[in-house]
């Protein structure tokens, strides 16, 4: 039996004794596919194992995700340690993080905080807004700004104070702009994946006094984007 595809490549931002920082591909899931499925988590083990000469099992704690169909900065623990205090700032909410969407339409204004009530729809694997007093239901708060026209879509940043379960994708598909290419969530337009990109991420090294900024260019896909050249600029850039 042939041995199942492994992900060609793994574009690596920042790695030490105790990170290892990616910018995680569209259609890779980061973890908890059946064993011999490829996974954001599986692929940077074989690179560690690969790099550093490892042959037996190789620790990579996961402190934060993103949805397959997702891309941008995932951040990997090289130990024990580190997963732990990186773990500790992502639920206390101290990780300040920054995305990069293309909606459909033009969310008003261009500016805004929205809160919503989310929960989950089991039957059809998604997140739906729901009334506050609903059973099991969590509040999604995120902050956004538009940062320019992509066509008749729009680019915008998107900085969640929460962490919700498809918070970006739901709160923006509520309002009547889904992210273009989300199908799940009522994009009409044709792109090969989630027009989600995890842009920044800042966070404190889990050892040293240090505050680290990652930053991820936008995957090549969003090349075919009718982005303001300043803006395309920008995207492809991670200086």
């Amino acid at each position: 039996m042939r041995s199942p595809p492994r992900h060609p490549q793994l574009e690596v931002l920042y790695e030490d004794n105790h990170l290892l920082v990616v910018n995680k591909p569209a259609g890779l899931a980061t973890m908890g596919l059946p064993q011999g499925q490829p996974t954001l988590l599986s692929v940077a083990k074989d690179y560690v194992a690969g790099k550093y000469g490892k042959t037996g099992n190789v620790y990579l704690g996961i402190t934060s995700r993103l949805d397959a169909p997702v891309t941008g900065i995932v951040v990997l623990a090289r130990t024990s340690k580190a997963a732990a205090r990186l773990t500790e700032q992502f639920r206390t909410q101290v990780v300040e993080k920054v995305y990069w969407a293309i909606v459909e339409g033009r969310p008003q204004p261009d500016q805004a905080v929205w809160s919503d009530y989310l929960a989950d729809a089991p039957r059809y694997r998604s997140v739906v807004v729901v009334p506050a007093d609903t059973a099991g239901a969590q509040l999604a708060e995120l902050e956004y700004r538009r940062l320019g026209r992509s066509g008749i879509d729009s680019m915008v940043e998107v900085r969640p104070r929460t962490g919700r379960k498809h918070q970006i994708r739901v709160q923006f598909a509520h309002r009547g702009h889904p992210l273009v290419g989300d199908i799940k969530y009522g994009s009409k337009r044709n792109f090969p994946h989630v027009a989600l990109h995890a842009r920044m991420l800042v966070v404190a090294h889990p050892t040293r006094d240090e505050t680290m900024t990652f930053v991820a260019a936008a995957p090549e896909s969003w090349k075919t984007l009718d982005l303001p050249p300043e803006l395309r600029r920008t995207a492809f850039s991670i200086g």
